[in-house]
Protein backbone atom coordinates (compact mmCIF):
# COMPACT_ATOMS: atom_id res chain seq x y z
CA UNK A 1 0.00 0.00 0.00
CA UNK A 2 1.42 3.33 -1.07
CA UNK A 3 0.55 6.13 1.51
CA UNK A 4 0.51 10.32 0.89
CA UNK A 5 0.57 12.23 3.63
CA UNK A 6 -0.80 15.91 2.93
CA UNK A 7 0.92 18.48 5.25
CA UNK A 8 1.54 22.24 5.60
CA UNK A 9 4.22 24.77 6.47
CA UNK A 10 1.70 27.14 9.07
CA UNK A 11 2.86 30.48 10.87
CA UNK A 12 4.62 30.09 14.06
CA UNK A 13 1.81 31.25 16.26
CA UNK A 14 4.52 32.71 18.74
CA UNK A 15 5.51 35.27 16.15
CA UNK A 16 2.57 37.09 14.70
CA UNK A 17 0.90 37.39 11.16
CA UNK A 18 2.36 39.43 8.27
CA UNK A 19 0.83 40.36 4.99
CA UNK A 20 2.10 41.70 1.27
CA UNK A 21 0.79 44.33 -0.29
CA UNK A 22 -1.64 41.87 -2.56
CA UNK A 23 -3.14 41.20 1.29
CA UNK A 24 -1.97 37.48 0.95
CA UNK A 25 -0.21 36.26 4.01
CA UNK A 26 3.48 36.77 3.87
CA UNK A 27 4.65 33.27 4.56
CA UNK A 28 8.78 34.02 3.32
CA UNK A 29 8.45 36.60 5.95
CA UNK A 30 7.56 34.33 8.62
CA UNK A 31 8.68 31.51 10.61
CA UNK A 32 6.84 28.27 9.95
CA UNK A 33 6.58 25.22 11.67
CA UNK A 34 4.53 21.77 10.53
CA UNK A 35 1.07 22.12 11.34
CA UNK A 36 0.47 20.33 14.61
CA UNK A 37 -3.41 18.58 13.17
CA UNK A 38 -0.78 17.27 10.43
CA UNK A 39 1.12 15.63 13.03
CA UNK A 40 -1.63 13.29 13.59
CA UNK A 41 -1.89 12.45 10.01
CA UNK A 42 1.84 11.61 9.98
CA UNK A 43 2.39 9.27 13.25
CA UNK A 44 -1.02 7.61 11.75
CA UNK A 45 0.63 7.08 8.02
CA UNK A 46 3.61 6.08 10.02
CA UNK A 47 2.19 3.30 12.51
CA UNK A 48 0.50 2.31 9.82
CA UNK A 49 3.80 1.49 7.80
CA UNK A 50 5.27 -0.03 11.03
CA UNK A 51 2.33 -2.57 10.83
CA UNK A 52 3.56 -3.62 7.44
CA UNK A 53 0.67 -2.36 5.84
CA UNK A 54 2.60 -0.11 3.84
CA UNK A 55 5.29 0.37 1.91
CA UNK A 56 6.04 3.54 1.08
CA UNK A 57 4.36 6.80 2.77
CA UNK A 58 5.20 10.07 1.16
CA UNK A 59 4.66 13.64 2.71
CA UNK A 60 3.07 16.31 0.35
CA UNK A 61 3.08 20.01 0.33
CA UNK A 62 2.77 22.95 -1.26
CA UNK A 63 4.48 26.59 -0.18
CA UNK A 64 7.64 28.97 -0.21
CA UNK A 65 10.86 27.23 -0.06
CA UNK A 66 10.67 27.25 3.55
CA UNK A 67 7.77 25.24 3.59
CA UNK A 68 10.34 22.04 3.14
CA UNK A 69 10.97 22.20 6.75
CA UNK A 70 7.99 21.03 7.75
CA UNK A 71 8.76 17.98 5.22
CA UNK A 72 11.76 17.59 7.03
CA UNK A 73 10.07 17.72 10.67
CA UNK A 74 7.50 14.95 9.13
CA UNK A 75 9.92 12.90 7.83
CA UNK A 76 11.96 13.17 11.21
CA UNK A 77 8.48 11.80 12.67
CA UNK A 78 8.64 9.13 9.49
CA UNK A 79 8.04 8.40 6.34
CA UNK A 80 10.16 7.32 3.26
CA UNK A 81 10.30 10.28 0.83
CA UNK A 82 8.31 13.87 0.19
CA UNK A 83 7.57 16.13 -2.63
CA UNK A 84 7.87 19.90 -1.98
CA UNK A 85 5.49 21.78 -4.67
CA UNK A 86 7.29 25.23 -5.00
CA UNK A 87 6.44 27.71 -7.56
CA UNK A 88 5.58 31.49 -7.50
CA UNK A 89 2.24 31.56 -9.35
CA UNK A 90 1.04 29.50 -5.99
CA UNK A 91 1.12 32.69 -3.94
CA UNK A 92 -2.20 33.91 -3.31
CA UNK A 93 -4.20 30.44 -3.94
CA UNK A 94 -6.98 30.00 -1.68
CA UNK A 95 -9.15 26.45 -0.89
CA UNK A 96 -10.15 25.55 -4.38
CA UNK A 97 -7.02 26.33 -5.67
CA UNK A 98 -4.83 24.22 -3.34
CA UNK A 99 -7.40 21.65 -3.86
CA UNK A 100 -6.51 21.67 -7.63
CA UNK A 101 -2.65 21.75 -7.29
CA UNK A 102 -3.06 18.84 -4.37
CA UNK A 103 -4.82 16.47 -6.30
CA UNK A 104 -2.57 16.57 -9.21
CA UNK A 105 0.44 16.42 -7.27
CA UNK A 106 -1.10 13.29 -6.24
CA UNK A 107 -2.44 11.97 -9.44
CA UNK A 108 1.48 11.95 -10.37
CA UNK A 109 3.01 10.43 -6.79
CA UNK A 110 0.34 7.29 -7.05
CA UNK A 111 -1.00 6.16 -4.20
CA UNK A 112 -3.36 4.03 -2.10
CA UNK A 113 -4.30 6.02 1.09
CA UNK A 114 -4.37 9.59 1.47
CA UNK A 115 -3.52 10.89 4.97
CA UNK A 116 -4.28 14.40 6.31
CA UNK A 117 -5.34 16.35 9.30
CA UNK A 118 -8.54 17.11 9.93
CA UNK A 119 -7.76 20.85 8.96
CA UNK A 120 -4.91 23.41 9.24
CA UNK A 121 -4.17 25.35 12.13
CA UNK A 122 -3.77 28.75 10.64
CA UNK A 123 -6.70 29.21 7.89
CA UNK A 124 -8.98 26.58 10.12
CA UNK A 125 -11.12 26.10 7.48
CA UNK A 126 -11.09 22.10 7.03
CA UNK A 127 -11.94 22.32 3.50
CA UNK A 128 -9.03 20.98 1.40
CA UNK A 129 -9.48 17.42 1.85
CA UNK A 130 -13.29 17.10 1.06
CA UNK A 131 -11.87 19.43 -1.86
CA UNK A 132 -9.00 17.05 -2.88
CA UNK A 133 -11.42 13.75 -2.35
CA UNK A 134 -13.99 15.84 -4.34
CA UNK A 135 -11.32 16.05 -7.32
CA UNK A 136 -9.61 12.65 -7.47
CA UNK A 137 -13.52 10.78 -7.26
CA UNK A 138 -12.18 9.37 -3.90
CA UNK A 139 -14.37 8.39 -1.06
CA UNK A 140 -13.42 10.33 2.16
CA UNK A 141 -13.56 9.28 5.84
CA UNK A 142 -13.28 12.95 7.81
CA UNK A 143 -12.47 13.79 11.41
CA UNK A 144 -11.63 9.62 12.09
CA UNK A 145 -11.07 9.76 15.54
CA UNK A 146 -9.02 6.35 14.77
CA UNK A 147 -7.79 4.18 11.77
CA UNK A 148 -7.24 0.97 10.73
CA UNK A 149 -6.99 -0.68 7.27
CA UNK A 150 -8.10 -4.39 6.50
CA UNK A 151 -6.75 -5.60 3.38
CA UNK A 152 -8.25 -2.96 0.99
CA UNK A 153 -10.89 -1.73 3.05
CA UNK A 154 -10.25 1.25 5.67
CA UNK A 155 -12.38 1.71 8.70
CA UNK A 156 -12.36 4.56 10.97
CA UNK A 157 -14.69 5.90 14.19
CA UNK A 158 -16.16 9.28 13.65
CA UNK A 159 -17.17 11.16 17.13
CA UNK A 160 -20.06 14.02 16.69
CA UNK A 161 -22.27 16.02 19.22
CA UNK A 162 -25.22 13.13 18.72
CA UNK A 163 -23.11 9.46 17.82
CA UNK A 164 -20.33 7.87 17.50
CA UNK A 165 -19.85 6.83 13.72
CA UNK A 166 -18.40 3.39 12.56
CA UNK A 167 -17.43 3.98 8.67
CA UNK A 168 -15.56 2.26 5.91
CA UNK A 169 -14.53 2.34 2.80
CA UNK A 170 -12.73 0.53 0.04
CA UNK A 171 -9.19 1.72 -0.80
CA UNK A 172 -8.43 4.21 -2.67
CA UNK A 173 -9.73 6.58 0.04
CA UNK A 174 -8.62 9.78 1.48
CA UNK A 175 -9.13 10.28 5.58
CA UNK A 176 -8.73 13.31 8.02
CA UNK A 177 -7.70 12.74 11.62
CA UNK A 178 -8.94 14.62 14.30
CA UNK A 179 -6.52 14.86 17.73
CA UNK A 180 -7.84 12.01 19.08
CA UNK A 181 -6.34 9.58 16.77
CA UNK A 182 -3.07 9.19 18.58
CA UNK A 183 -0.36 11.64 19.70
CA UNK A 184 2.82 12.02 17.43
CA UNK A 185 6.17 10.37 18.73
CA UNK A 186 8.55 12.99 19.15
CA UNK A 187 11.59 13.18 17.04
CA UNK A 188 14.83 11.62 18.44
CA UNK A 189 18.05 13.28 17.29
CA UNK A 190 19.30 10.35 15.59
CA UNK A 191 15.30 10.77 13.00
CA UNK A 192 15.99 14.40 12.97
CA UNK A 193 19.78 13.37 11.33
CA UNK A 194 18.09 10.36 9.01
CA UNK A 195 15.76 13.00 7.71
CA UNK A 196 18.03 14.91 6.25
CA UNK A 197 19.15 12.20 3.79
CA UNK A 198 15.83 11.22 2.68
CA UNK A 199 15.04 11.93 -0.91
CA UNK A 200 13.09 15.41 -1.22
CA UNK A 201 11.56 16.44 -4.72
CA UNK A 202 10.67 19.53 -5.82
CA UNK A 203 7.63 19.75 -8.67
CA UNK A 204 6.70 23.12 -10.09
CA UNK A 205 3.49 23.96 -11.73
CA UNK A 206 4.91 22.31 -15.56
CA UNK A 207 5.85 19.48 -13.97
CA UNK A 208 2.15 18.89 -12.52
CA UNK A 209 0.93 20.05 -16.10
CA UNK A 210 -1.31 23.30 -14.55
CA UNK A 211 -1.58 26.62 -15.91
CA UNK A 212 -0.67 28.96 -13.70
CA UNK A 213 -3.60 30.80 -14.50
CA UNK A 214 -5.91 28.56 -12.63
CA UNK A 215 -3.86 28.88 -9.14
CA UNK A 216 -2.86 31.64 -6.99
CA UNK A 217 -4.64 35.14 -6.89
CA UNK A 218 -5.78 34.44 -10.55
CA UNK A 219 -7.09 31.25 -10.28
CA UNK A 220 -8.53 31.92 -6.78
CA UNK A 221 -12.49 31.35 -6.49
CA UNK A 222 -12.06 34.17 -3.28
CA UNK A 223 -10.53 37.55 -2.65
CA UNK A 224 -9.50 39.18 0.33
CA UNK A 225 -10.74 42.58 0.22
CA UNK A 226 -9.48 43.69 3.95
CA UNK A 227 -7.12 42.95 6.74
CA UNK A 228 -8.31 44.58 9.90
CA UNK A 229 -6.43 43.72 13.33
CA UNK A 230 -7.86 42.43 16.45
CA UNK A 231 -8.93 44.95 18.84
CA UNK A 232 -6.78 44.99 21.77
CA UNK A 233 -8.51 43.12 25.20
CA UNK A 234 -9.69 46.38 26.88
CA UNK A 235 -8.51 45.54 31.26
CA UNK A 236 -11.32 44.11 32.86
CA UNK A 237 -12.71 45.08 36.50
CA UNK A 238 -11.09 43.55 39.16
CA UNK A 239 -13.25 42.70 42.42
CA UNK A 240 -11.32 42.27 45.40
CA UNK A 241 -14.34 42.79 48.24
CA UNK A 242 -15.94 39.46 48.91
CA UNK A 243 -18.76 40.92 50.83
CA UNK A 244 -20.07 43.18 47.78
CA UNK A 245 -18.70 40.82 44.62
CA UNK A 246 -22.59 40.20 44.11
CA UNK A 247 -23.98 43.37 44.11
CA UNK A 248 -20.74 44.65 41.83
CA UNK A 249 -21.29 41.31 39.83
CA UNK A 250 -25.29 42.51 39.53
CA UNK A 251 -24.80 46.36 38.49
CA UNK A 252 -22.19 45.65 36.13
CA UNK A 253 -24.97 42.65 34.16
CA UNK A 254 -27.39 45.40 34.81
CA UNK A 255 -25.13 47.59 32.55
CA UNK A 256 -25.19 45.44 29.88
CA UNK A 257 -28.92 45.49 29.45
CA UNK A 258 -28.64 41.61 30.24
CA UNK A 259 -30.66 41.45 33.36
CA UNK A 260 -34.66 42.29 33.60
CA UNK A 261 -34.57 45.12 36.08
CA UNK A 262 -33.01 48.58 35.46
Amino acid sequence: MRIACLVKCVPDPSTGLAFGADLALDRDSLRGQLSELDEYAVEQAVRLAEAGLAQRVTHVTMGPSGAAEALRKALAIGGDEAVHILDDALRGSDAPATSRVLAAALERLGFDLVLCGMGSTDAEMSVVPSMVAERLGLPELAFAADLAVDGTTVRVTRHTERAVEQLEAALPALVSVTDQVGQARYPTFKNIAAARRKPLQTWSLADLGLDPARVGHAGAATAVREITARPPRAAGTLVRDWEGAAAALADFLAGQNLLPFP
